[in-house]
């Protein structure tokens, strides 16, 4: 089955819903500007949501909100039925949320394996005391180590774990920062473009990548992405923002018929 954007409706999932992440009426404004205004939407339990829209229509204000860099003006959020907004922004990787960025965050100077060490600390074992005394930090060390490596080689990148990131290939550096944040042990894995400069190739192998990823480590993920044919490939439900409120939800079939969708972000050019 498809729409007119070409894209197969992905098979349902089975089994009850189960939301992971509910957000509840979130508003966010900046002096007089509206950046979201009363958004909803639920996030089941291994699911992938696109979370799509035209530049400005606040997909990653959500994903700062999510992440707890803004504080919204108003409404609630709720991940594995704690109250999200309660959690310090250091703290959201530990209950088990992590991303990725728009723009590259990595250490350049550092090697592949100890930019993917880096989204690993969260898992360590030892407290301030302890490490202060460096009791026990080489066997940490060693063990988030092997962690990072084992998710490079999942991501077929274990040859170049020892080279610095300087220099290496961009669609090579996307999979890099998504092995860094898979290195927290996620629950809920946010995706902020990650399909952004890649080829046509990469793009296609990044959407089974990632369907790959959900499937092998139960992760549920948030997919913010302009590539339309990646969105409706691999997502199960479909959230469509403009000037900061949800315009259409839905099932990638019924999202790629919706007129509002077509004149808000497709503009019928597709």
């Amino acid at each position: 089955m498809s729409g007119p954007l070409g894209a197969p409706q992905p098979p349902a999932l089975i089994g009850p819903r189960v939301p992971l992440l509910e957000i509840s009426d979130i508003s966010v404004r900046f002096g007089g500007i509206v950046a979201l205004d009363g958004l909803s939407f639920d996030l089941d339990k291994g699911q992938i949501l696109g979370l799509i829209g035209p530049n400005g229509a606040g997909k990653t204000t959500m994903f700062n909100v999510i992440s707890r860099v803004y504080q919204p003006s108003s409404g609630a959020i709720t991940f594995d039925n704690d109250n999200l907004l309660n959690v310090r922004p250091e703290n959201i990787a530990r209950h088990g949320i992590s991303r990725t960025f728009q723009n590259l965050a990595l250490w350049s100077r550092l090697t592949v394996l100890e930019n993917v060490m880096l989204g690993a600390h969260t898992q360590g074992r030892n407290g301030f005391v302890r490490s202060t005394l460096r009791i026990g930090v080489r066997s940490e060390e060693r063990r988030l180590g092997m962690r990072a490596y084992e998710i490079l080689d999942e991501l077929g990148l274990a040859d170049i774990a020892f080279r610095p990131a300087a220099g290496l290939p961009y669609g090579t550096l996307k999979r890099v920062e998504i092995a860094r944040a898979l290195a927290s042990n996620p629950k809920l894995l946010m995706l902020d473009e990650p399909a952004a400069g890649l080829t046509h190739i990469e793009v296609d192998e990044l959407g089974k990548l990632v369907k790959q990823l959900r499937d092998q480590h139960q992760l549920t993920v948030l997919l913010v992405e302009h590539h339309m044919s990646m969105v409706m490939a691999i997502s199960d439900n479909i959230v469509v923002l403009n000037f900061g409120s949800k315009i259409a939800e839905g099932g990638p079939a019924e999202i790629s018929r919706d007129p509002r969708v077509i004149e808000a972000y497709l503009g019928g050019a597709e």
